[in-house]
């Protein structure tokens, strides 16, 4: 069942705040075969080095690793870890996201993956610009002194 599932996994991109400029979030499914789901609920799946791209209206990620769950399987000796996946969304969205794609030379980064409330696979998913050398130094400066002011007030 859907909604009977114990732990809420999440896969997070630990380098998209410090390498992005996040402006937009967007939530959106993504297709993904049987095997899939299964691999990504076991936490078997990697974002780090995934972007999404707009090709014919249609919003697809691209190098987005998930581990064949099963080895035994005819279909998972062609390697499909990685094959581009498409992601649903609204036009209203995807008329957005293109336009700031095309013109303003912004970034369509994932930021995590998880399960709904109805044990359905999502992507919360920034449009971003880079961030420069400098602007990652200050990032990391920003976050340093938040972690030192927890500490301070938990002490």
């Amino acid at each position: 069942m859907p909604g009977n599932h114990s732990k809420n996994l999440t896969i997070n991109n630990k380098k998209a705040k410090y390498n992005y400029q996040i402006e937009l979030v967007f939530e959106a499914g993504i297709i993904l075969e049987g095997r899939e789901v299964k691999s990504l609920r076991a936490g078997k799946a990697s974002i780090e080095n995934a972007y999404a791209l707009e090709k014919k209206n249609e919003i697809w990620m691209q190098n987005f690793f998930i581990e064949n769950s099963n080895e035994n399987n005819i279909e998972s000796k062609n390697n499909k870890s990685v094959r581009p996946r498409k992601l649903l969304l609204k036009k209203k969205e995807i008329s957005k996201i293109k336009t700031k794609l095309n013109n303003q030379g912004y970034s369509f980064i994932p930021i995590k993956i998880f399960f709904n409330k109805k044990g359905i696979a999502k992507v919360s998913i920034g449009l971003s610009k880079g961030r420069k050398l400098q602007d990652k130094r200050e990032y990391k400066k920003k976050m340093d002194w938040k972690k030192q002011q927890e500490r301070l007030v938990k002490k």
